[in-house]
């Protein structure tokens, strides 16, 4: 017997979190949590992304990411099912300890010679490289930086093409690594082994066997993997829209 039995249309619903549940590293509006709960009677729902992080953004009136959804995955690699924790992965025995510090002391340096013009010696952002369980994320002008400084690296880095630039160096200076590099968001991109994008996170949930799996976000992995049925969103308020249209009056 499925494990959502009591779910009376067997189909899940996939999200991304950053500009589809949330402001970009925000918390949720409880508009946003009380439609997550309505549609759970119904569906199973799960997101994808940094568990830390998100746990952090969706804990509004009381909510618990990992007990108010089905499926809590990070990329797939650390992963929990009706909030129990799944079989992970890591990303430190894949790459291996020494390797790891050549890599991140590359960054670091590369992120230290960077002109960006609101970028100083003097005042940095903080966080450069964040660690996860099976992946890395690498922020140029660092994860503690202000929402206005978010969409003036934003605007800034498009326009010179930074990220871009970042992740060309990475792929030449470190093509035995076996690793993916993908620019999402604002201010960073994520480093990961080869195929341990958000698509592995699909692995935790073929067995259930769901009519339909569907993913609104914009991550493009998984946006476009044969499996889901993607839903491109530009905000939770989009995100809102876009299941009252697709599935039911989230209201009633």
């Amino acid at each position: 017997m499925s494990a959502f039995a009591d779910r009376p249309i067997h189909k899940l619903i996939l999200f991304d979190v950053d500009d589809t549940l949330t402001p970009a590293r925000q918390p949720a509006s409880q508009e946003m949590i009380d439609v997550l709960r309505v549609l759970r009677k119904k569906f199973v729902i799960g997101f994808v992304g940094g568990l830390v992080k998100i746990s952090e953004q969706l804990a509004v009136g009381g909510s618990d990411a990992i007990q108010d959804f089905d499926y809590a995955a990070e990329n797939g690699l650390t992963a929990y099912k009706l909030s129990q924790q799944l079989a992970s992965q890591s990303f430190i025995k894949f790459i291996r300890e020494d390797r790891y510090k050549v890599l991140v002391n590359f960054i670091l340096h590369y992120i230290a010679d960077l002109d960006i013009p609101f970028h100083t010696e003097k005042d940095k952002r903080g966080t450069f490289v964040e660690f996860r369980n099976g992946m890395i994320n690498v922020s140029p002008i660092g994860r503690n930086a202000t929402i206005n400084e978010r969409y003036a690296f934003d605007a800034y880095g498009k326009e010179h093409g930074v990220r871009a630039a970042f992740v060309k160096v990475l792929q030449e200076n470190f093509s035995d690594y076996g690793l993916t590099y993908s620019i999402g968001g604002q201010i960073s991109f994520d480093v990961f082994p080869n195929g341990w994008d958000k698509t592995y996170a699909l692995n935790h949930v073929v067995s259930e066997g769901f009519e339909e799996i569907h993913f609104s976000g914009n991550d493009y992995e998984i946006y476009n993997d044969p499996r889901t049925v993607g839903h491109a969103v530009t905000s939770p308020a989009d995100t809102i829209r876009i299941l009252k249209e697709l599935f039911f009056d989230v209201s009633d």
